[in-house]
């Protein structure tokens, strides 16, 4: 959480993250090539270095879209949460090396340095190695070369990769916290969720570029199981999240616009039971001997506050750390994010919430509980 849009600030646990992930991809790029020179060795480094760099960005994608349903059906998996927006990044620059390729040595700092020009300091991209030949611009080529779009097997596949990776453009250059306070939460999560648009693009990409360009169907058969494996998952988060949905979004309000929600004994101290009233999610949380609620829905990316717990006095989101204080909403000075809050009331040791959420920052008193009167009803 920045104040002003400070500058990243690295931590150890970020370092270990991105050196993991870089670590990751260097060997996976390097097995790459080198198992496939096995198998081909005439073929050529060139185009063996642009598949890798395009497969690498292709398997990262799916581990990024796997991440979200993951973390809804185990909180093991939030600490990928954490810094999720840099592997979004990464996959960007390692699409985009895939396209363009990259040439270190002409750096000049590099090229002071003779002993570092044993290490392969340049690639070839797709742009280069498929349009660099005629007389026509290597992007004009890539979208006059072919125009056959209403044939399967002769589709300009290129054009797909071209989209998805405009998407994705967008998607890394707006990552910053300040592209999410400026464009507001709803537009930025709108911009953001257009990387379904991106993976299927890529998905048609990938597909036919493998039906025009390789003989055997192992590569078509990896993308569907990939396919299945996003769809699934989404599925099945999706189901887990409507089941909680369920039995208080069915209960009907008292004529005071409260409603019953269950009993403070059903709440771990200094956590929440996430409830849905009039179609909105709510997290009301148990802490210092009283229960107050607020919208489960963060101000930074969405993040199910009920998820969280309060730390210092303050509901923590468990996805970036975001805080809001209980009985406002209202994050700590000098951060200014806030969210709608709900009036509680306990009868003994059930708990009531108001149906009509107050604005976002409002001051609402804590329903005090009453000492022994936890599981009596």
């Amino acid at each position: 959480m920045s104040v002003a849009y400070k500058s990243i600030q690295w931590n150890r646990f970020k370092i270990t993250y991105d050196v993991l992930l870089w670590l990751s991809i260097a060997l996976y790029i390097a097995l790459f090539t080198w198992s496939a020179h096995l198998m081909g060795p005439d073929l050529d480094m060139r185009g063996l270095q642009i598949r890798a760099y395009g497969s690498a960005a292709f398997l990262l994608l799916h581990v990024i879209l796997s991440i979200g349903p993951l973390c809804r059906l185990d909180r093991r998996f939030l600490p990928l949460l954490y810094n999720r927006r840099h592997m979004g990044v990464t996959m960007f620059l390692l699409g985009l090396v895939h396209v363009i390729g990259f040439n270190l040595a002409k750096i000049p700092l590099i090229e002071k340095i003779p002993s570092i020009s044993k290490f392969p300091l340049k690639t070839t991209g797709a742009l280069t190695w498929y349009h660099d030949f005629g007389n026509l611009d290597p992007i004009v080529s890539l979208f006059a070369g072919n125009t056959q779009y209403g044939s399967l097997t002769r589709f300009p596949f290129e054009s797909l990769g071209v989209v998805g990776l405009v998407i994705l453009c967008l998607m890394a250059i707006t990552s910053h916290d300040f592209w999410l306070a400026n464009l507001t939460a709803p537009i930025w999560k709108g911009l953001h969720m257009s990387v379904y648009v991106a993976y299927a693009a890529l998905v048609g990409h990938v597909v036919l570029g493998a039906i025009q360009t390789n003989r055997h169907p192992i590569l078509t058969i990896m993308v569907g199981l990939g396919l299945v494996w996003i769809t699934a998952i989404h599925l099945i988060a999706a189901l887990k999240e409507r089941k909680g949905d369920l039995p208080i979004a069915n209960a009907a309000p008292a004529a005071d616009n409260y409603v019953e929600i269950g009993n403070v004994s059903d709440i771990p101290e200094n956590r929440a039971k996430i409830v849905t009233v009039a179609g909105e999610r709510v997290a009301v949380f148990k802490y210092d001997g009283k229960v107050s609620a607020i919208s489960n829905v963060c101000q930074h990316q969405n993040g199910p506050l009920g998820e969280g717990k309060v730390i210092d006095g303050c509901i923590t989101c468990p996805w970036h750390g975001y805080q809001y204080l209980p009985e406002t909403g209202a994050s700590p000075p000098p951060f200014i994010e806030s969210v709608p809050t709900f009036n509680v009331r306990l009868d003994g040791d059930r708990i009531f919430i108001s149906t009509i959420p107050n604005p976002p920052g409002t001051q609402t008193p804590a329903a005090p509980i009453n000492p022994g009167m936890e599981g009596r009803a």
